[in-house]
């Protein structure tokens, strides 16, 4: 290995073993004195210097919904200009670079297929190392467990609509309850089933290789690390990620574009510039009541300012979220798909995280999504940016007019519009950067309210990806991908409100389940059994890509978080100002005085200021309440079943059909929905953030460790599990008392 490597951690070095195979020796920007990286020289810049720009981008913006218009930034903002450093090319990125590709990648993996100027290929799959055996042999079956659980669900369902139908001829009197019930099932079961119709696309393969860019011959690129009142510590640990790439020095430059115009940030950006001479300070003038768009404004700001520096701009751009360290080899891993394509217009790593709780008891690692998900997209052709860590090519930027304005969600809008010029998206699956997540409740929820808002809005201006001159060169595929996605969000409306029928309809008293015969139930129990079961396996195989667990957190987060979403989607898109319609981002109510430092055991408020946080502050008194509720409304249910039957046999009969209707899904919604109540009353307790790095006491550079980048299996995730359980075995064990009626 390298000099600049030799103080990783052991662990470190196993990782980087393979990497080391595909590096050329005559590396330019390798020192091997092993004592430190030398840069190439290149024409000198004056450190901390921000050039001054005449284009404004805040007047531009996206129209609000129900305009006609799409209005899109300036295709003249000089995007268009040579951007070469060492030459004059203009747009023709895949043909002046066309050099790389004339060797075919070599698919042997021994040393001597390191050719320099080429790209080599190290396995078929982009994901052969980080999931194998077993679990990718299961996945072959989702799209045959998904078409079966789906069958089987809808022959369910249509059986309960026929045995209320003859139950009611038969006795003449109408069951209310039981058809609020299965209103409550199929708002539900909508979405699930819209998205169990996607899965099964998993049917056509994935094949994206593992790729290497090698040599020094490579394209120029732009690294652009966008940060806004994040800790320096923080940034400057993904800056030195950054600087530290496998990559010569004269090919790429590292760019800091500091939307908080932090003083000590600017004086370490640039006595860091002292040493790596490509790399740059930058901070936009944002004038105050004039737009300025938030990251897509800064990133805009950058693809201009790029041009006033030496050499111009690069062939492609790059960008890093603030806390996203890259691994040594995100450059050479991620350009490779962008130049053996020439219509591809971005290619983009999965965010990964180093700072996730044990059980990730507010399911925060979006495992599920860059494991299961984006493949699955990608293998469709509909990959979507995923906001760090992708590359995109600058043609494509500037025929959709740089990154759209006037969305919560940037990095969707433009992975869109290109699709919709007929560019191509790639989704590289490899761990090729690790971030951090919010450490406090409150961040969290504004986290995650704030993406599912700028979807939503990004698809209503898009007009859900279905029609118009934006989607046009779009495939049924990608249209359908749009649509789906986007309207998951809004059905938070449809979940949010059976949540409240769930407790009502159970004090209220009526039967649940309704039918004619003891045979109509019968058939009923068996159809609720052969469901459940298969479910049971579909979500077994689906989630194997990220894990079991991680999977089951994805289903709670949905079932929790759903009030929250939806709340800010009626506030964002139906309520006017006068009537609490506010702007699209979760607000909390009241003041917060202080930080809670929940994860923190040295710091963290006691549990009475938590508790009155989250509780009141993020309002989760709603979720105390539906479960404290729900659950009197099972224990009145349950009292009715016994004294209103004396014997065994009805007093079961009135317990299935009342309240404890297989598989409990009351059981699962309260454990969900308790997840606020639970964390404020134990917060999971994490390390500092140092203690989960590995930093090289030279560079200072640091990346996570090898343990730092798994979810621990937590007491939590040992709880649902056994939850899960005890409902599947109560689910058979009803089925098997079915043949005893």
């Amino acid at each position: 290995m390298n000099g600049n490597y030799h103080h990783r951690a052991p662990e470190y070095q196993e990782e980087m073993v393979e990497i080391d195979v595909q590096r050329a020796p005559n590396s330019p920007f390798m020192n091997h004195s092993e004592d430190q990286m030398l840069p190439r020289s290149v024409p000198p810049y004056r450190p901390g210097h921000s050039p001054s720009l005449n284009d404004e981008f805040g007047s531009n913006t996206w129209p609000l919904p129900g305009n006609e218009s799409f209005i899109h930034t300036p295709v003249d903002s000089r995007s268009a200009t040579p951007s070469l450093y060492p030459s004059n090319h203009q747009f023709q990125s895949h043909q002046s670079l066309a050099a790389l590709v004339d060797t075919p990648p070599s698919p042997v993996l021994a040393k001597d297929w390191v050719q320099p100027g080429s790209i080599a290929q190290l396995y078929d799959r982009d994901d052969a190392e980080i999931w194998k055996g077993w679990r990718r042999w299961l996945f072959r079956f989702v799209p045959v467990f998904t078409f079966a659980n789906t069958a089987l669900y809808l022959f369910y369902l249509g059986l309960r609509i026929y045995c209320v139908i003859m139950a009611q001829k038969y006795s003449g009197y109408i069951y209310a309850g039981a058809w609020v019930f299965i209103a409550i099932e199929i708002a539900v079961a909508i979405p699930s089933q819209m998205h169990n119709c996607w899965t099964m696309l998993a049917l056509k393969k994935r094949n994206r290789p593992k790729l290497r860019l090698t040599g020094d011959d490579v394209p120029t690129v732009d690294v652009f690390i966008t940060c806004c009142g994040e800790e320096d510590e923080v940034v400057l640990d993904t800056v030195r990620g950054a600087i530290w790439q496998d990559y010569p020095r004269d090919r790429f430059r590292v760019i800091v574009l500091d939307d908080a115009k932090s003083p000590t940030l600017e004086a370490s950006v640039n006595q860091l510039a002292r040493i790596h001479t490509n790399v740059f300070y930058m901070a936009r003038e944002k004038i105050p009541g004039k737009p300025h768009h938030f990251k897509a404004g800064n990133l805009n700001y950058g693809l201009d300012a790029v041009h006033e520096l030496p050499g111009g701009a690069g062939k492609f751009m790059a960008a890093l979220d603030a806390d996203m360290i890259p691994e040594p080899e995100w450059l050479r891993a991620v350009l490779p798909h962008l130049l053996v394509d020439p219509r591809m217009a971005l290619a983009c790593p999965p965010q990964l995280f180093y700072n996730t709780p044990s059980s990730d008891p507010l399911a925060q690692s979006l495992d599920f999504f860059v494991h299961v998900i984006e493949p699955i997209k990608d293998a469709m052709g509909v990959a979507w940016c995923t906001g760090s860590g992708y590359v995109v090519r600058r043609e494509a930027l500037d025929e959709i007019g740089n990154f759209p304005l006037g969305s919560l969600a940037e990095d969707v809008a433009t992975s869109t519009l290109m699709l919709g010029k007929g560019w191509h998206t790639a989704y590289v699956h490899e761990p090729l950067q690790f971030g951090t997540v919010p450490e406090d409740y409150g961040g969290h929820l504004k986290q995650r309210t704030r993406w599912a808002i700028g979807t939503v809005d990004t698809a209503v201006k898009l007009k859900f990806c279905l029609w118009g001159d934006a989607v046009r060169q779009m495939s049924a595929a990608q249209r359908f991908s749009g649509f789906l996605y986007a309207t998951l969000s809004l059905y938070t409306l449809l979940l949010t409100a059976s949540l409240f029928a769930i407790p009502i309809i159970l004090l209220w008293g009526k039967q649940l389940v309704a039918y004619a015969t003891t045979e109509e139930l019968r058939w009923l129990i068996w159809a609720c059994f052969a469901t459940t079961i298969s479910n049971r396996l579909c979500e077994f195989a689906l989630f194997s890509p990220a894990g079991y667990h991680t999977g089951q957190r994805g289903s709670r987060y949905q079932l929790w978080m759903s009030p929250y979403i939806a709340l800010c989607i009626v506030r964002s898109f139906i309520l006017p100002r006068w009537l609490g319609g506010q702007a699209q981002a979760f607000k909390p109510t009241g003041s917060l005085g202080s930080a809670l430092n929940e994860r923190d055991p040295k710091h963290r408020r006691n549990m009475a200021v938590r508790m009155w946080v989250i509780m009141v502050n993020y309002m989760a008194t709603f979720h105390l309440l539906f479960v404290y509720v729900t659950l009197a409304a099972v224990v009145v249910s349950s009292y009715r079943c016994f004294a209103q039957n004396s014997g065994f046999r009805d007093i079961i009969m009135c317990l299935i059909t009342h309240a404890f209707w297989p598989p409990l899904t009351f059981l699962f919604i309260c454990t969900s929905l308790w997840t606020p109540i639970a964390y404020a009353v134990d917060p999971p307790n994490m390390p500092d953030r140092e203690d989960l790095l590995d930093r090289d006491p030279k560079t200072g550079v640091a990346h996570p460790t090898r343990q730092s980048k798994k979810i621990a299996f937590g007491g939590q995730a040992a709880w649902f599990e056994l939850e899960y359980t005890t409902a599947t075995v109560a689910t058979i064990l009803v089925f098997v008392y079915s043949f005893f009626f």
